[in-house]
């Protein structure tokens, strides 16, 4: 993995164990349904983009988790190349939030990022034990990781800015569902940095 030539990031103990997570952001969004999605998507990817500004700067590793649409011999380049296709009704964002050379790039072929991937032993490897979820949709593949990641004993924050569910309802049940029975902090990235997170659960 190569890095870019930014400015080096902080070294503390109080980041060492966080990775940030960006779930299904690379996405061409012409599923049935994605219509009442895409108008999230701005606000979804602001507060991700500020995440992963704040990740950077504290050296806290980014991780795209990313679904691989039924295509088996596919690898991050295509399918970043087929979100961004001209027909792709998600371009804009998927140009935003596209992932780096610096990032890390999980295919997942079914709703948990933990199912069938790489994520069980890549975690350990980068000595991550607290993860911060963003992405979609809130009802469906971020709520199974975050399930899968709480079996596994990880703490979590979903911060509720930075995902998003087609159904307005469905979405605000699964941030209880996060809450309640995770045990997720869901607080907004406008109330809580990924410092002040990661300070608090060394505390």
């Amino acid at each position: 993995m190569t890095q870019d030539a930014d400015a080096a990031p902080i070294k503390s103990d109080a980041f060492e164990g966080v990775g940030l997570l960006i779930i299904d952001m690379i996405n061409p969004f012409d599923f049935a349904g994605a219509d009442k999605l895409l108008p999230k998507m701005d606000r979804v990817a602001e507060a991700t983009l500020k995440l992963r500004a704040q990740a950077d700067a504290l050296g806290v590793p980014t991780l795209y988790v990313n679904d691989n649409y039924g295509h088996w011999r596919s690898d991050s380049s295509r399918i970043v190349a087929a979100c961004t296709a001209p027909e792709a009704p998600g371009r804009r964002i998927v140009e935003q939030i596209a992932p780096r050379k610096r990032d890390y790039f999980v295919i997942k072929p079914h709703v948990s990022g933990f199912y069938g991937t790489t994520l069980p032993v890549l975690l350990p490897r980068l000595g991550v034990n607290r993860l911060v979820l963003t992405g979609v949709a809130a009802d469906i593949c971020v709520l199974f990781t975050a399930a899968d990641a709480h079996m596994r004993e990880y703490a979590l924050w979903v911060p509720q800015d930075a995902v998003a569910g087609e159904d307005d309802q469905r979405e605000a049940w699964s941030l209880a569902t996060l809450s309640k029975a995770f045990g997720a902090d869901c607080s907004p990235t406008t109330q809580c940095t990924l410092r002040a997170w990661s300070e608090r659960g060394k505390s």
